[in-house]
């Protein structure tokens, strides 16, 4: 009886000790949460989550049949998928390092279900292999973004706009802008700057660039030149630059027929010939260059001679209009024909040290009216000076943008 008693008590003990430890145990499971949440990841319109996810890119000897071939789909279905989809999406456009995505059921089978091929940055395809096969083409929406920055000089201008997080592609826009105003590699250490110009991003979040350049100024010889893109036609939209005051940035001429400029011998009347070793005038401007560099024409025009001469070596010499020509002379190669039509800053031959040469270089000479004068001292015209009737225009255009610039920077 005693011992039924004790047998009797323990069980008692053992089922509310069961008991507690189950509750205890649903507790713990009801108030805890999932530590580990799956994030959602979402592109393209698909959640990735859904989906057994392959990402790649072209490679030799891919193509669009053996992309989704690989993927259990047969020779037949591959044709009939070409078939549906070519009005919209020509597969053989396909190009190496290009990117796409497979999105492929979550189970054991992975079957092919969305294959997204993206050509560039701002488009992509998506081809629709559930039910029906379809494809459609998707633009990526593009937002553009104004900045402006400004400072100091300290170094070159690609380093300058490095440091503020700047695409090297403004760096060529803005020598372009000034090719006629600033040597850049003249520009001094404290020179100051600002530039107010456009980004291209794609969906927010993709950086794509510069757009545009909207305004600048740069202090050169204690000087500071602003430009301002302003289309005097408003149909056409052309857009030339012009200073704070209207005036064009632009010349009819550049100013010299290298990028890189090394004058090492001037315009004069009386110079020791290197080579001839005799007194006589020099009536060209000589600048010194590796073989090879290209000379660019220094105004549009048509070209009326090229040849070989044993002072001049190979050179050719452009007609601008009735009142300018230039010629240029010591060439290694001769890039252009007589008669042809040349545009300002085009191609015409390369640096060499034919003729009579001590080194290479090419000798620059300008006529003015028939008359061989010095380019560097001759007071050139403006291409397309600002029409008075566009002047209120401009102005209205101007004036927020050049407030904007030198509250930046200070001035």
């Amino acid at each position: 009886m005693h011992n039924t008693y004790i047998l009797k008590q323990v069980s008692l003990l053992f089922l509310v000790l069961f008991s507690v430890f189950s509750c205890n145990k649903t507790e713990t499971l009801d108030v805890i949460p999932d530590q580990n949440p799956q994030p959602r990841l979402e592109q393209f319109g698909f959640n990735f989550n859904d989906f057994n996810v392959l990402n790649d890119t072209i490679e030799r000897g891919d193509t669009f049949g053996s992309i989704i071939e690989d993927q259990n789909i047969g020779d037949q279905q591959v044709y009939d998928i070409i078939e549906k989809v070519k009005d919209t999406f020509d597969v053989r456009t396909i190009r190496i390092g290009k990117a796409f995505t497979l999105l492929r059921s979550k189970d054991r089978y992975k079957k092919l279900q969305i294959l997204v091929y993206q050509p560039d940055r701002g488009s992509y395809y998506v081809i629709d292999f559930r039910g029906e096969v379809s494809v459609s083409k998707i633009i990526r929406p593009i937002r553009v973004k104004q900045r402006t920055i400004a400072g100091v000089m300290d170094g070159s201008l690609s380093e300058a706009l490095n440091k503020n997080g700047v695409d090297a592609s403004l760096a060529n826009k803005l020598t372009k802008v000034y090719a006629w105003s600033i040597d850049f590699f003249k520009l001094k250490k404290g020179d100051k700057f600002g530039i107010t110009f456009t980004e291209r991003y794609i969906d927010d979040t993709i950086y794509d660039g510069v757009d545009s350049l909207k305004a600048a100024f740069f202090e050169y010889k204690g000087k500071l030149i602003y430009a301002f893109p302003f289309a005097q036609n408003e149909v056409s939209g052309k857009l030339d630059y012009y200073d704070e005051n209207g005036k064009a940035l632009k010349n009819f001429f550049l100013k010299a027929p290298l990028k890189f400029v090394n004058i090492t011998s001037r315009f004069a009347k009386n110079r020791f010939h290197p080579v001839q070793m005799i007194w006589k005038a020099h009536k060209g401007t000589d600048y010194a260059a590796p073989t090879g560099t290209p000379i660019m024409t220094t105004a549009a025009g048509v070209v009326e001679q090229t040849g070989y001469t044993a002072g001049n070596g190979n050179f050719v010499k452009v007609k601008h209009d009735k009142t300018y020509s230039t010629q240029y002379l010591h060439m290694s190669k001769i890039l252009v024909r007589r008669g042809q039509r040349v545009t300002q800053g085009a191609i015409i031959g390369k640096v060499g040290s034919t003729g009579l040469a001590t080194g290479p270089h090419v000798c620059y000479r300008f006529w003015k009216n028939g008359v061989q004068v010095d380019a560097l001292r001759l007071k050139l015209p403006n291409s397309q000076p600002m029409d008075s009737k566009n002047l209120p225009r401009f102005m209205l255009q101007m004036k927020p943008l050049k407030w904007e610039l030198d509250s930046v920077a200070n001035l």
